[in-house]
């Protein structure tokens, strides 16, 4: 197992040698990204739940439905339901934008590596010059693959979402 994960590691670290430092600004997107992602999908299968049957007791307690007061508490509980659910979704949403802003990013510092060798060396040196196209392409392979990762798990995240909203609604009679 120690040897599997030295190998491992060895790869990560060869990995960011050849996309040099931007990786580490991707994984560090990626890692937000998906952290918050995770809390997201645990609120929304494992706390919102519970948060919905107490609105809906609450509601079906009530001997007051039918007012205009009740019906405006009624609205006031499936807002504060609904920022609830829609919470941190603009971070995550920003964070896959980002991603491929970052690996563009490492792009540019790999390019600006290429000229520099090109400057210093000539052209004659092909080995040093592709050491500088990988930092180039790298980054923005890392930083697409990043966004890809999270862009399906969000799109499935909101559709829930907003499933769960309209569930609330549908849950909360209004007479």
């Amino acid at each position: 197992m120690q040897l599997y994960l030295m190998g491992l590691w060895e790869t990560v670290r060869d990995f960011i040698g050849t996309g040099g430092d931007v990786l580490y600004m991707v994984f560090a997107a990626l890692l937000i990204m998906w952290i918050v992602m995770v809390e997201r999908w645990w609120y929304l299968l494992g706390v919102f739940p519970k948060e919905r049957e107490q609105i809906i007791n609450e509601w079906n307690d009530r001997k007051d439905t039918t007012s205009w007061y009740a019906h405006r508490i009624r609205d006031a509980w499936i807002s504060q339901a609904s920022e609830k659910l829609s919470a941190r979704m603009l971070v995550l949403k920003t964070m896959i934008a980002i991603c491929p802003l970052i690996g563009l990013l490492g792009t540019v510092t790999g390019m600006i590596t290429v000229f520099e060798i090109m400057a210093v060396q000539g052209t004659g040196n092909p080995r040093l010059m592709a050491g500088g196209i990988s930092m180039a392409t790298i980054p923005t392979m890392a930083g697409m693959v990043a966004a890809l990762s999270g862009m399906f798990f969000v799109q499935r995240l909101d559709a829930r979402v907003k499933a769960a909203k309209e569930h609330l609604i549908d849950s909360l009679p209004h007479h």
